[in-house]
């Protein structure tokens, strides 16, 4: 059902109520809300618990039409560190429980699968990390290593498999990750990628890793017949000199709608080795990230934090103003994540033409917001109690939560 909103210099456009069902390929969402991806730091044996569980029950009881789980790699070097969930058979049993636990509860639930690559904690992984080119990894000190041609066909084979493992246990969909320099994101970025091979160099050749996984997965979940959406992560910008650049990511993007293998597009923003606080607006958790760390890193973090940590104001929608260039040029569906945390910023959304939205952080402070925000109706009075104060980023070393409402436990 549609409803018409008014918007300054548009008052009779019509959109789609947030509120609304709406299909994700071949899934059926109750509303248009999708938890995103956080690391929950609730599976201190690699694998599915009870705590990881409630973590997703709660937001999927609290509204949200699908929640995201993450971070499910695809080989154990493939985790930005020791204690996150690979894909393998003895993960299964467990990840069945967990889906069938949200859908329980009216939501489907999406795993999100990818391969950290130069992000990699090769030290707690006790595996060995891939990247471009050998590269330094500065919290897990040790180098990632260059990846073959074998090593790539493997880590792109990883994916494929990883998808038929989420189908198995149960997942409505796969989110692909694409960003944040991670794997297939460090290859697309000329900042980190400076190899002079077929993977190397222009935008086309860095961008076939990228497009191999989503085409690797397509093919996966085609063949195992069960339907379920393919979805990807993907950066628009890492917010520094020489990395990935809007006009890039764009083009990447069109290359990926021409080759069919997704349903939607979740667009993001950052790196995790060179700008995390591009994508994390608001506050620099310096402090709480040093804490986080036994000394001599702690010390590093305190000194020269400020320099990685870079802060950005925060604003309703931050992402936005980029996010509608990518939908000026793309007919997919996409997905607005950034500053989502209001009916006013849900609906803005919806009327620039995005047809789901993502948010994170607000759901961690309060994980029964979306059923507070539709109990309102067009009261529009509800506000989310995140401060954008960004210290839950440092609980993902120890229990990932929010530290003003202690939610969600």
């Amino acid at each position: 059902m549609n409803t018409a909103t008014s918007l300054p210099g548009d008052t009779h456009r019509a959109h789609p109520d947030v509120f609304s069902p709406a299909k994700l390929g071949p899934v059926t969402l109750r509303n248009r809300i999708i938890k995103a991806a956080t690391f929950e730091a609730s599976t201190p044996d690699a694998l599915v618990t009870d705590d990881l569980i409630k973590y997703h029950r709660l937001p999927a009881a609290g509204g949200v039409g699908m929640t995201t789980v993450a971070y499910l790699a695809v080989t154990p070097g493939g985790r930005t560190e020791g204690r996150q969930i690979w894909w393998r058979p003895e993960a299964i049993p467990g990840l069945r429980d967990l889906t069938e636990a949200i859908h329980a509860e009216g939501a489907a639930i999406s795993a999100q699968i990818g391969h950290a690559g130069p992000v990699a904690d090769a030290r707690s992984n006790k595996a060995t990390a891939y990247a471009p080119v050998r590269f330094f990894n500065p919290l897990s000190m040790r180098f990632a290593k260059r990846a073959t041609k074998d090593d790539i066909k493997d880590i792109i084979e990883a994916h494929a498999k990883a998808a038929r493992f989420a189908i198995e246990a149960g997942f409505d969909a796969v989110e692909i990750h694409l960003g944040h320099n991670y794997f297939a994101s460090s290859f697309l970025s000329p900042l980190i990628n400076r190899r002079d091979d077929e993977f190397g160099g222009s935008l086309q050749n860095r961008a076939k890793v990228a497009r191999g996984l989503v085409r690797a997965v397509r093919q996966a979940v085609d063949r195992e017949g069960t339907p379920i959406a393919v979805t990807a992560k993907l950066s628009m910008a890492d917010g520094v000199r020489g990395g990935i650049t809007i006009d890039e990511a764009l083009q990447t993007a069109k290359w990926l709608e021409e080759d069919g293998g997704l349903d939607a597009l979740e667009l993001t923003a950052g790196s995790s080795l060179v700008n995390p606080m591009y994508l994390f607006r608001g506050d620099a958790p310096v402090k709480e990230f040093a804490a986080a760390f036994k000394p001599p890193l702690r010390w590093g973090i305190r000194m020269t934090g400020n320099k990685f940590f870079r802060e950005y104001p925060y604003r309703d929608a931050f992402l936005l103003r980029d996010a509608k260039k990518f939908r000026a040029e793309l007919k997919m569906p996409l997905i607005l994540l950034g500053g989502i945390t209001n009916r006013e910023t849900m609906d803005l959304a919806m009327a620039e033409g995005f047809e789901f939205v993502a948010m994170a952080r607000a759901l961690l402070a309060e994980p029964d917001l979306i059923n507070r925000i539709k109990a309102d109706g067009d009261a529009h009075t509800v506000r989310s109690a995140c401060t954008h104060c960004n210290r839950c980023m440092a609980t993902i070393y120890s229990h990932t939560h929010c530290v003003v409402t202690g939610s969600p436990g």
